[in-house]
Formats: C-alpha cells, structure tokens, sequence
C-alpha cells in the first residue's frame, strides 16, 4: 500500500496522478532482442521490477532544483491486506482459513472422498508449515455410509421376509428356493447392467427395489408348476413334460404381466429437476431388474423347478392357504351370486377414499435427514462489517452450546473468489450433530431448531432461515432465492415492490405453518454519492472522469502496478492515508489537481450525500422481482399455499403490471404433477395396448384397465392412516401399483379365459378359476407389500425418501389383491354375461333372412 498524505502532496506540489503514474512506470522488465559477442548470443533484458518495499519507497516522483521527491516523502509504503469480504470461524476460533473441495460432475463420491483424504494427509505430513493443518470438518462419507446402511437394512429384512411368504404360502421348501434365488440372480443382472452403463449403486437407484415386485414373475411360474405336480393328470411323474406345460400356459401372462409393470414405470423416465434425479436411476434400476427377473422366470426357475421338485401324491396346502381358501371361497360365492352389489361396494369404497384427498397433506419430496443444520442468518443491509463479525461470533458460540451440536463452522460475507455475491448482512452456519442416540431424552430435531431459535431471536433485527447442507443448495439452485421456499413479486419500481413485499409477507405471517419469513430487501443500502457539478469543473478546467479518478484513487485505492514474488502477484495500491479518508469532512477536502498547477478541495466541484439505495436487484426473465422467502414447518407445503393464496386474493390487490410467483418446492411439485398429468395417461395407454395385445379383445382390456383404480383404495388409505403427506415419492409409489395390480388381473383372466376354451360355463369357469389363482395372486401381492414393509416403518438416516413410495406399495397391493380377487371375478362376470346376452340375440336376427 502507498497511502499519501495529501498535505505534503500540497507542500510538494504533487498530484496523485503524478505519484501513480511515476510508480507504474518504475516497475518493468524489457526485452532488447539479443547481442552476438563473439561466438555466443547474449539475450539483452532491461530489469526493472519492484523487489520490495524499499524499491517502491524509492520510486522518484517529480525533482525540485536537481533533487528528487520519492515516494516515501510523500507518505508511508506498508504491506497490508485487501479488505475483506467475509470472515469464517469456527467454534471459539474467530478467524481461520476454509478451502471447499468440488467435486466433478459425474465422478463417485466415495473413491474421490478417499483420495482427497490422502492428499490431505499428504499436505499435513510435511508439505504445511509447522504448526499449520488441514482439518476436514465436513465431508459426505459418513451420510453416504449411513443412508446405505440404512437401505441395506430393509433391503435384507425385505428379502427375508419375502422368503418367508413364499415358504408360507408354497409350503415346499424346495420350490420357495428356487423362486428366491431370482432375487440374487436378478440383481446380479441388474448389477452388471449397470456397470456396463456406468451407474452406480446408492440411495437413489436401489433405494426402493421391492425384491417382491422382482420375484412375481418367478413366483407365478414356480407355483403353476408345483400344482401341476401335485394335480392328478397323466403326465404328473413326468415332470420334465410336466414342467413345460404349466410353463406354457403361463409364459404368456408373465410376458405381458412383466411388459406392464416397465410401462406403468415409463413416467419416471421423463422427471426432471430434482425428481428426475432422484428416481430417474431407480427407474432404470427397476427395468434392469424386472428384465432380469423375467429372464430368469421363462428359463432359470422351469429348468430348476424340473430338477428339484418331485411329483405330489396330492397338493399339499399350507394352513395358511387352506384358512385363506375358506374364507375365500364364502366370499367369492356372495361376490358372484350378487355381482351388481359387489361392483357397487367397490365404487362406494373408491369414492369414500378419493373423498378423503383433502385431508392427505401435500409436499414436493421428503427430507432426507442429513445430521446437521445449516442456518442462514440475515442481518440489516446496512450492517458493518465488524459489527457483523461480532454477531456471528456470538451466534456460534449460541450454538456451540447445546450438547447435540459437536462442531460450529460460520462463514460471514463471501469468499474472495466472488462465486457466492452476498455482502456481510449474509452470514450462514454449518452446525454438525450427534448421532441421535446421544442427545437429550425427548429432544428431537424439531425440538432442537425451536429451542435454538428462540435463543437466537433475542439478538433483534436478524432473520434466520433453517435447513440441512445438500438441502439448502437444492433449494437455492431450485428458487434462485436463499431460502425453501419464496414468493417471487415482479414488478418495475424498487418502492414499489418492498411496500407491497412487506404487505405480502404481513399476510404470510398469519398462515399456519410459515416459518423463517422475511423479505429479502432491495432498498436501505447506505450509499456516500460523490456528484460532480459539471458547470463549476469546467469553470475550473477539471473533467469529471479526472475528480472521479481522484475519488477512486484517495478512498477505495487504485492497483497502479504489481509485485512478483515467484508465482504470487501482489497488487500496489494507491491511496490517502486512513485519517484522510475516514468521513464526509476530510473527502470534501480532498485537494483535486487544477491544469494550471492548483488545487482545489473536492467539495468545489462535487456535492457530496448521503442516501439509500439499492443493495440487491433481483431479475428473472428480464424483469425486476422481490423475494419474500419462507419455509413451512409442522404443517404441509400443498395446504399452507392454498391457505396463503386465500388469503392475499382477499386482502391485497397488486398495483398494474406486478404480479407475484411461487417458487421453490412448491414450484417444483406443480410442474412435476403437471408432467404427471400428461405422460400418465400415456402411460395407461401403453397398458391397454399391451393388454389388448395379449387377449385379443376390447372388452377384458377395459376390464383389466378398470381395476386400476382400486388400487388407489389401500394406498391413499396407507397415507391417511399413518399421516404421509403425498410427494413425489408418494406419486412413484402409485405408478407401481398400476403395473402391479394389474399383474394380478392378468393372471386371473387368462385362467379364466383357458377354462372357458376347455368348456368350463361363464360362471364356473369364473369361480374356478379364482380359486385357482387365489394363491399366484396373493403370493404375488403380499410378496410386493412386504417386501417394501421394512421401508415403510423405518425410521435410519436415508429412509425418508422411501417411506411414501413404500407405504403406498404396502397398503395399495393388500386392498388390490383382495378387491382383484372378489371385484373382478364380479365384473368379469357381469360384462361377460351381457356379451353373451347381446351375442343370444343377434344371431336369430341374423338367421332370418335364411329362414325365408
């Protein structure tokens, strides 16, 4: 730094200009192409370049009578620092130095954490000063290991428990193996696929696999077979050509049943956003793992089922099936004794579920429960920055407090490098916590973030907006605004716009639910305006872009030229010493250089102000808008919006021109719904045509597609029953059902159609039939259901994203597969009956013309 003391400037007769532009010029190298002296060349260089302090203090400005006037008479020449843009701590450290490591697009997060890790072993081994080290205090490894355990958990106890109904309802232990071995197999294939692609294995792509759903294919097969042993025909101890007969007859079903449930998942494929990629890759894990797993049911389980299952004397029940049946078979004749009531029973139960939509809350996604908090405290504008440092010192230590907190990191302002443009109101805290079994009995995180805001809310005039890490940069990257949620209002006048902010935001504080509400202001930013009066310059012969110069140089500091210390560059700034910059009265004085040698003080030809303006202008799509951010706590995001919008549609009317947008969470799930609503029904469309392709008639496709309804009974009801709000994940959960459920009606109608062809009447084939498919039908359903019930009641770290999707699967499949068993053989019944009806009588209309 040179910092002038404009009084001897004046005693010199110098100018600032002078003094910069001598020091830029007494600081260079030149090149003077080369010499030949004799038999060598010699490169000629003119060296130049400031080496230290004393160089620069030595830097000749002007000579009076044959004797230079050096910098250092004008002023001091001192190594200083920039001045700064923000400040970290950490816990009881006010001021330490952090580095955040990037990761590149597309890399994996473990093998990349392991290698950072060792360089910074690297680093602290020897290559750091003495006395420095690199101290990682956050990293994913420990989230990544955690969420994965946590899926590995209901993954495993999903596998289990499926076995153990396959072994419930088969009853041969033999046959149970062979359809469980599907699960190993198919996600090895699934595996492989995915190496192949490059993906990876984690939350997102195996969070939610129901080895239940992967084994129906199986399941059907398996079971064909082992009745088919244990049913007295003449090939049974044949079991080779046995095992190829009720292949045959099922291999059709699984086929298209298999195609269906890929199409009902065809809608994830087309999620964007953050939905897209969080269920994008369980989408395709699901393809490779459902064609694996029909692979391996048209090939693996007959070839396995011929060699280790043996033919039954008779088939062999199990006590579970055999209680089952009996109950079944009362019901099933009161079903199709009186079908129209049936039906009815079903309508009204649909009806009564769907009347209930209202009371099922509404989010975008579930939280993913990340250890930490991370809490953006918002000061006044107009707040100094060492000021600001001592509020954030205090805050950290606030939290630092609380024995579920083990470390505290803030980071005040912005970094240097301007990848973050925030000021020092900005101040955001990383706040690490225990493991849960080691906080306070009856303190959950809810609990912990009420209590530490309410501490925090006695520093007056701040604003505090609390999140998780991974959660808070979602959020920003989705909204643009620094918060979970915001109302965007647009308009053209900056007053405009905060008044009516600030009327919004009044209105959002009396909404239920709304938590972290603030306006993030435009206005207040106090600005010093130098205005030069052009008339009274030119009066002087001074431009205004040469009193501007002399304003940037003698305040803020001018760069005129650099030091080099090997690789590092270091700026020389020109400016007036502290005590002649440090208020109103000593700029006014300011002496500005006249052409004729004078000088002048700066308020002779510039007004010198206070007053407000602008800190931040935000702009989206060309035009000018105020965030009101908020976030909702304790209450869900659907509700809480329709209450708001309510209620500013009956207290406010916006001025000509302004209107107002949500964005955030909410905005995201609108769009993602509103892309729901249109590739849905592509989707069911798909489903029909597949199934139209398999049986050939208009009449059981609508038959089939109609039953997909009632899958919506027994997952709705799961939310209401156990306080899901519906999400995203909710929504996924749904799209499975559609291709599982009616997996279970295709098998159903295709044993009914085969008993039809072998001369079964419309009736008794309908009632046969579902007893025979009873079991292939429920084995098929509870299997989806529990293989996703350990999901659906976990409660580690990473299950959150699971638990909608799961207790959709778990209670849609149990009411599917009862309502399948009893509400379709009904409609079968009744649409079947009226074709027979209709076909009766056309065909004497159409012998008439014969009979004459």
């Amino acid at each position: 730094h040179i910092d002038l003391d404009p009084n001897k400037l004046i005693a010199f007769n110098i100018s600032v200009p002078q003094v910069m532009n001598a020091v830029a010029q007494s600081n260079s190298n030149v090149g003077a192409n080369y010499l030949e002296i004799g038999a060598q060349s010699y490169n000629v260089r003119g060296i130049g370049l400031f080496k230290d302090t004393e160089d620069i203090a030595n830097v000749a400005v002007a000579a009076k009578n044959g004797t230079p006037i050096y910098v250092k008479q004008l002023g001091e020449v001192t190594i200083g620092a920039k001045v700064p843009l923000g400040k970290v701590g950490k816990d009881e450290q006010s001021d330490i130095v952090q580095g955040v490591v990037l990761m590149r697009r597309g890399e994996k997060s473990l093998p990349t954490l392991e290698r950072v890790r060792q360089k910074v072993q690297a680093l602290n081994n020897g290559i750091l000063p003495k006395g420095m080290r690199i101290v990682p205090y956050y990293d994913r490894t420990n989230l990544i290991n955690i969420t994965t355990h946590t899926v590995t958990h209901t993954l495993l106890e999903g596998m289990i428990l499926v076995g153990f109904i396959l072994l419930a309802f088969l009853g041969d232990l033999r046959a149970s193996l062979v359809v469980a071995l599907s699960i190993p197999l198919s996600l090895l294939f699934t595996f492989v696929m995915m190496v192949i692609r490059g993906e990876s294995a984690n939350l997102i792509s195996m969070g939610a696999i129901d080895f239940g759903i992967i084994v129906d294919a199986s399941v059907v097969m398996v079971e064909n077979i082992y009745r088919h042993l244990s049913e007295p025909n003449p090939y049974r101890h044949n079991v080779r050509r046995t095992t190829v007969l009720a292949a045959q007859e099922v291999t059709k079903p699984i086929f298209f049943s298999s195609a269906i449930i890929v199409a009902a998942f065809l809608p994830l494929f087309t999620m964007t956003g953050v939905e897209g990629k969080v269920f994008g890759p369980m989408a395709l894990t699901y393809g490779f793992a459902l064609t694996g797993a029909l692979l391996l049911a048209l090939t693996f389980s007959p070839v396995m089922a011929s060699i280790v299952l043996k033919p039954q004397s008779e088939e062999h029940e199990t006590f579970v099936v055999r209680g089952i049946r009996r109950v079944y078979s009362r019901f099933l004749a009161g079903a199709l004794s009186r079908p129209w009531t049936t039906v009815m029973i079903a309508v009204i139960a649909l009806t009564i579920t769907l009347s209930t939509l209202p009371f099922i809350g509404g989010e975008f996604m579930p939280k993913l429960e990340e250890g930490n908090l991370w809490v953006r405290a918002m000061m006044p504008n107009t707040v100094s920055f060492s000021y600001a440092r001592q509020l954030a010192d205090q805050m950290r230590l606030t939290f630092k407090k609380y024995p579920e907190v083990t470390d505290v990191v803030s980071q005040l302002g912005r970094p240097e490098d301007g990848t973050d443009p925030t000021s020092y109101f900005n101040c955001e805290f990383f706040v690490n916590l225990k493991p849960r079994e080691y906080w306070r009995a009856g303190v959950d995180k809810p609990e912990l973030v009420r209590q530490i805001e309410a501490e925090l809310r006695q520093i007056p005039g701040v604003n505090y907006n609390f999140s998780q890490t991974i959660q808070d940069n979602v959020e920003e990257a989705m909204s643009g605004v620094k918060g979970e949620n915001s109302i965007k209002l647009f308009g053209s006048n900056l007053e405009d716009l905060e008044s009516t902010a600030n009327r919004l935001a009044k209105i959002m504080g009396t909404v239920q639910g709304v938590a972290d509400l603030s306006v993030l202001t435009e206005l207040g930013q106090p600005n010093l305006l130098v205005r030069v009066d052009r008339e009274r310059a030119a009066r002087y012969g001074v431009l205004p872009g040469d009193v501007n110069g002399i304003v940037q140089a003698t305040i803020g500091g001018q760069a005129v030229s650099q030091v080099l210390d090997g690789e590092r560059r270091f700026d020389v700034v020109v400016r007036f010493l502290p005590q002649y910059r440090n208020n109103v009265d000593t700029i006014s004085n300011i002496p500005v250089s006249m052409p004729d040698g004078g000088r002048i003080p700066l308020k002779q030809v510039a007004e010198i102000v206070k007053q407000t303006g602008a800190s931040f202008i935000y702009r989206e799509d060309n035009g000018r808008y105020i965030p009101i951010k908020f976030s909702v706590r304790g209450r869900d995001l659907q509700s809480t919006i329709a209450e708001a919008e309510e209620k500013i549609a009956e207290q406010i009317k916006l001025p000509a021109g302004y209107h107002y947008e949500w964005a955030g969470e909410f905005q995201e799930l609108q769009a993602a719904v509103a892309r729901l609503e249109i590739v849905v029904p592509i989707s069911l469309l798909i489903i029909f045509f597949l199934l139209y392709s398999m049986f050939r008639s208009l009449r059981d496709a609508l038959l089939l597609l109609g039953t997909v309804p009632l899958a919506l009974i027994g997952g709705m009801l799961s939310l209401l029953a156990t306080h899901t709000n519906f999400s995203i994940s909710a929504a996924v959960g749904f799209i499975s059902l559609f291709g599982v459920s009616v997996l279970g009606g295709v098998i159903l109608v295709s044993r009914i159609q085969q008993l039809r062809e072998g001369g079964y009447s419309l009736r008794d084939a309908v009632a046969k039939g579902s007893e025979l498919q009873l079991r292939p039908v429920l084995m098929a359903a509870l299997a989806a259901a529990i293989g996703l019930l350990p999901a659906s009641v976990a409660t580690g770290i990473g299950s959150e994203t699971q638990k909608p999707l799961a207790r959709v699967v778990v209670g849609g499949m149990v009411t599917s597969a009862i309502l399948i068993l009893l509400v379709l053989p009904a409609m079968y019944l009744i649409v079947h009956r009226w074709a027979e009806r209709r076909a009766t009588v056309r065909e004497p209309m159409e012998a008439e013309p014969a009979s004459e």
